[in-house]
């Protein structure tokens, strides 16, 4: 998917919300346990309910790799689903690769040409030899981590070097890697201070902001100093919403959040 269609989406359904598949199977309702696929059955009604309201869906890869090859298979079918039910919609892979050479060569291969994502989440630690091998594949898009919202991120994100943060560096350099058309940046929603000096480096980079809800993250601030002229924005939920019940009308409750959220998001899409 490239930017244009992206922002298109995002104009269409007045909203720039991300719904994270983090399906954990201790967490799912009872009752789907009887599937023969409990995490598909579980990903396939939260996906039909809320794609409504949301512009991308985010599976993250852990909840998924726990289950072995079983695990993978349900991936697998998630990301198919969207494919062939909501072309529209913007699939990230959320699988935080950060290797070099052939080895992130094969993980990009993997998540572009087999799993057909359109992004995968990247760590820059190990420099440009980490992020290149994903670069290049039409209409994918790499998204950095750049700032992120859990408590560790000071220990090594906020230290200073030559007067900078280094996760300024790192969103320095790495702007130098690849295009706003083929890069976005992670910032998490409870970083919300640093987002306008985030802006004045890449104003033309989406950001993926997670951290909204079980997080504490606001999204009034989110949108306030993170859109640019495009939003800007895919602002990520996931407890919040898959998890809103854990009856049989998980699906229902998901997509009352979701479209609670979406009408909140509303207010600031021009």
């Amino acid at each position: 998917m490239n930017r244009t269609q992206l922002f298109e989406q995002i104009q269409r359904k007045k909203s720039f919300l991300c719904v994270g598949l983090d399906t954990d199977t201790r967490k799912i309702p009872a009752f789907l346990k009887a599937e023969s696929d409990p995490v598909f059955s579980f990903n396939k009604g939260i996906i039909d309910a809320t794609a409504p309201y949301a512009v991308a869906f985010k599976p993250n890869t852990a909840f998924y790799e726990i289950n072995g090859s079983a695990g993978w298979l349900s991936l697998e079918k998630t990301i198919s689903y969207i494919k062939e039910q909501y072309p529209e919609i913007f699939v990230i892979a959320d699988a935080k690769r950060g290797d070099i050479g052939n080895t992130s060569a094969a993980y990009a291969s993997a998540f572009f040409d087999h799993l057909q994502s359109d992004a995968v989440t990247v760590a820059p630690y190990m420099g440009k030899d980490s992020v290149s091998p994903f670069l290049g594949f039409k209409d994918k898009w790499v998204v950095l981590l750049a700032l992120t919202s859990n408590s560790g991120a000071d220990d090594f994100q906020q230290m200073e070097i030559n007067g900078n943060s280094l996760f300024e560096h790192v969103i320095d350099k790495a702007s130098g890697w690849a295009s706003p058309d083929e890069m976005m940046f992670v910032v998490g929603a409870t970083q919300t201070k640093f987002l306008t000096k985030i802006r004045q480096m890449i104003p033309d980079y989406f950001l993926l902001v997670p951290g909204i809800g079980a997080q504490g993250g606001d999204m009034e601030a989110v949108a306030k100093y993170g859109m640019n002229h495009q939003c800007g924005l895919l602002v990520n939920s996931s407890r919040g919403i898959i998890y809103a019940s854990s009856k049989t009308d998980f699906a229902e409750a998901a997509a009352r959040v979701a479209e609670k959220i979406q009408g909140a998001m509303a207010r600031f899409i021009k």
